[in-house]
């Protein structure tokens, strides 16, 4: 399988991941430690830093270190580019089902001639 690495591919990889998605919200609500969201989502450490790292690759999450703790915060780059992508797509899939929508009235109407 090939491995992209573009901005978009790394933030959607990310955000595919109910807990990546939690952590996201929770930050959203504040800093936190490692050791804390750990404690919050029922992981061990190491499967938490994996999490955080996951999220930091891609940008949305930054974290630094004072003494042997790791403090999580949101990162600044933010979703505007994915969220430009999911609106474009949004549109293209709705202009679809609306021209599907008319070939089955369509052919309702046809089918009522008979």
């Amino acid at each position: 399988m090939v491995q992209y690495e573009s901005p978009l591919d790394l933030s959607f990889a990310a955000l595919s991941d109910a807990t990546r998605r939690g952590i996201i919200d929770q930050l959203g609500r504040g800093d936190a430690s490692i050791t804390s969201l750990a404690d919050q989502f029922q992981m061990t450490l190491t499967g938490m830093k994996k999490h955080v790292q996951v999220l930091e690759r891609a940008g949305l999450v930054v974290t630094h270190k004072v003494g042997r703790v790791r403090t999580c915060k949101l990162g600044t780059r933010g979703l505007k580019a994915e969220a430009e992508w999911i609106e474009a797509h949004r549109k293209l899939f709705e202009a679809r089902f609306e021209a599907l929508d008319e070939i089955i009235s369509e052919m309702k109407r046809e089918g009522s001639d008979d």
